[in-house]
Formats: structure tokens, C-alpha cells, sequence
């Protein structure tokens, strides 16, 4: 696998939270997944910091990808920090392991999402694969681990199927908190 060096430097521009992740190799890893997406992207950083978040909202939602997928990153963290507080014998959460998946929940909608007149849509290769697919697929092309590649492919409705990891169910919990207050607000 050959990423270039400037999507790697557009992903470390993206997520100042990859300083997060004490594992070296994990941070390395996490870093190599979104230049990898941003390098078999159409969407540009600066894409990504003025589509909207979802597309199940509609016209009048103004909250950026980048802006939501950082919101989801910290109160992952913040909840993590907490649980390991008042649980850390009883139900540990493994910091490293829950922010890389939160910063690699939606990473496959690099792929999922084109633009259209300036406006995000769902491309052809998202109606046959959602992100969570596509996100897990990445992911293991930059030898992400196997708990963290759970959280991406756990984190949306796909995951309702499966025993979710604690770290797994945190994003989960952080992503949809963000979310569903505004698709209630935006409703269509």
C-alpha cells in the first residue's frame, strides 16, 4: 500500500486527536486508514469540513462532517474517562482502542459519499456498501486491529445485530447522541 505523504498530512490536519492515542503504531495505523480514504476520495478536507454530517437530515442542517466527527471523538474520550473513573476494575475501557474507533467510525464515507453541484450524496459505490463496511475495509488494509475494526463496523444500526465491545458501545452511544437530536429537529 502506497499512500502519499500530503493525505497523511491532511489527516493529521483533520484530527489534532490523533495525538490521543498513546500506542505509536495504533496512531500510525488510525492516521494511514483516513489518508488512505482521503487519497480514494473525491471529498477534500475542505469537503468535509462544509458537507453536512449526514444526508438524513436534509437541506437546512449546517453542522459539518468534520465538526460532528469530532464532537462524537471527544465525548467518546469523556465518557471513556469516566467509566474507567468510577468502573476501571469492574468494566475497563481501553483509551486507545475507543479513540481510534471514534475517529475511524466514518471513515468509509471517504467512499460512500460523492458530490453532486456542490452537494453530498450518496454515490454508487454507497448504495452497494455502507460505511461501516467500507470503514472496516480500510482500516484492515493499514493493519488496524481487530477491536478497533469492532468499533467501525459496530457503531451504526449494522451493529445491532452483534455483542458490541464496552469501547464499541460507547462510540455507539456518543455518535447517535450527537445525531438524533437533530434528525428529531430536521425531520424531512
Amino acid at each position: 500500500m502506497n499512500i502519499e505523504q500530503k493525505f497523511i498530512d491532511q489527516a493529521k490536519q483533520l484530527w489534532p486527536e490523533l495525538d490521543w492515542i498513546n500506542d505509536p503504531a495504533l496512531r500510525k495505523q488510525t492516521t494511514d486508514t483516513w489518508a488512505l480514504a482521503l487519497q480514494k476520495s473525491v471529498l477534500t478536507p475542505e469537503d468535509l469540513n462544509t458537507i453536512p454530517f449526514t444526508l438524513l437530515c436534509g437541506p437546512d442542517l449546517k453542522v459539518t462532517f468534520m465538526d460532528h466527527k469530532r464532537c462524537v471523538v471527544h465525548v467518546a474520550k469523556d465518557a471513556g474517562n469516566k467509566m474507567n473513573e468510577f468502573f476501571r476494575t469492574d468494566l475497563p475501557v481501553n483509551m486507545d482502542v475507543l479513540i481510534a474507533g471514534a475517529i475511524l467510525a466514518d471513515v468509509g464515507k471517504l467512499l460512500e459519499y460523492e458530490l453532486k453541484d456542490g452537494k453530498s450524496m450518496q454515490g454508487s459505490y454507497g448504495k452497494y456498501l455502507r460505511h461501516p463496511f467500507s470503514g472496516v475495509s480500510l482500516a484492515e488494509q493499514c493493519g488496524v486491529p481487530a477491536p478497533v475494526c469492532h468499533i467501525i463496523a459496530t457503531h451504526a444500526g449494522e451493529g445491532d445485530m452483534v455483542k458490541r465491545s464496552v469501547e464499541a458501545y460507547i462510540v455507539h452511544h456518543a455518535d447517535f447522541m450527537t445525531f438524533e437530536p437533530f434528525r428529531e429537529r430536521l425531520k424531512v
